[in-house]
């Protein structure tokens, strides 16, 4: 147990579980668990009673905020009041802005990506803030939350329905917090009106058009490696970011070093259902991944940006699409090789739905049928690509990454 001053370097340095007294005479120290976390905590006498305060974790509280806080504590105790009484007060009455910032700042880490957590909080400003933002989080009523939401709606269909749950989250962590005892964003609650829209799917080529379009975007004056990129992820009917954050680790190399058995293996982190997915790689995609180590700007990327170790953005794949005169999405491409499948060859479904990396059949089946058809795969992109280029012969492909 420490007694010497804290100071702001000690603060960020110290490891060893413990208390570290700040010696300041208001009761503060820094406690340091096991598993490296910090708190700050003040020791105050209350009306005879020891009591211990919590004023939050470093670094999100420096230490001189915890000071801070720390004096003023000890001053409400030498006039006879109570800190906790009054800490909790102030909270229950947090507006429902400012419990929404403080939600923002406790789920915005659960976030893979920044533009998530960003948009939760910017979609809230933007709708929710000018209407209920100064109401106290306890008196939000349902009416209130769904006036706000129909509004969005009738600008925004898409962002309202993020709105509900967004608000919803909000009032959880107010009732977590003991701020209020209602959610009044729930749907039972809000009673919206059903939203008829219609589905709209992503534009897709007719498979019999691809190769022509490999052809004219090979022809074109965008950049080599956004051209093989393009081409590898329509051979191996991939999602955009999957090919665009390819990294070379991720390749698996057949037994002969050639392209045979080669296989790439997207991780669980960056795959969209979230468990690892192989891609049996045909010839012309090895030969792809020849020319773009040839090319690479020595970094771990297999189609590196024109920014050092920065992935081609996906805006850089869609404009390429588009300008070249195709009316498709790069996600479009998924669905030429799935009818593509169900038109042109016998490969059973499963088989199919493999290798676009989705789920069939309910909970019981997927528990016991774990298989993902590597090698019946396998052939069935080979015949993907020899369909793509035409090729009634094989190529012989030596691999060098």
């Amino acid at each position: 147990m420490a007694k010497s001053n804290l100071t702001a370097t000690s603060v960020k340095s110290v490891s060893q579980p413990g208390k570290y007294h700040d010696g300041q005479g208001t009761g503060l120290y820094l406690r340091v668990d096991r598993n490296g976390s910090r708190f700050w905590v003040q020791r105050v006498t209350i009306r005879g009673k020891r009591r211990e305060l919590g004023l939050g974790s470093f670094p999100m509280v420096s230490l001189a905020e915890a000071r801070e806080q720390a004096a003023e504590n000890k001053k409400l105790v030498r006039a006879g009041r109570d800190p906790l009484a009054e800490k909790k007060k102030a909270r229950v009455m947090l507006t429902f802005q400012e419990a929404a910032l403080k939600t923002h700042a406790e789920v915005a880490p659960s976030y893979k990506n920044p533009k998530d957590a960003a948009a939760f909080l910017s979609t809230l400003q933007a709708y929710m803030f000018p209407r209920i933002g100064t109401i106290p989080l306890a008196e939000v009523t349902s009416a209130d939350v769904r006036r706000a939401i129909l509004t969005a709606r009738e600008k925004t269909p898409g962002i309202a329905r993020k709105l509900v749950h967004r608000t919803s989250r909000v009032f959880k962590w107010g009732i977590a917090e003991g701020m209020c005892t209602g959610n009044p964003s729930t749907g039972e609650a809000l009673a919206l009106p059903r939203l008829q829209t219609a589905v709209q799917h992503r534009k897709a080529l007719p498979y019999k058009q691809i190769a022509q379009c490999i052809e004219i975007v090979q022809a074109s004056r965008a950049g080599t490696t956004t051209k093989l990129a393009l081409e590898f992820l329509i051979l191996t009917a991939t999602r955009s970011k999957e090919t665009r954050e390819a990294h070379w680790d991720e390749i698996e190399l057949g037994d002969d070093g050639g392209f045979k058995g080669t296989t790439w293996i997207i991780p669980k982190q960056r795959a969209k259902m979230k468990r690892d997915h192989r891609v049996p790689l045909s010839k012309r995609a090895v030969q792809i991944l020849s020319e773009a180590r040839s090319l690479s700007d020595g970094s771990s990327l297999v189609f590196p940006g024109t920014k050092h170790a920065r992935p081609i953005s996906d805006m850089t794949l869609s404009k390429l699409v588009k300008e070249l005169g195709f009316d498709a999405d790069v996600h479009g491409f998924r669905t030429s090789f799935r009818t593509w499948t169900q038109e042109q060859t016998k490969y059973p479904r499963e088989v199919a739905e493999a290798a676009l990396a989705h789920k069939i059949g309910d909970a019981a089946e997927q528990a016991y049928a774990r298989s993902d058809f590597l090698e019946k795969r396998r052939q069935m992109m080979e015949d993907w690509a020899n369909y793509l280029s035409g090729a009634t012969s094989p190529v012989v492909v030596k691999l060098k990454i």
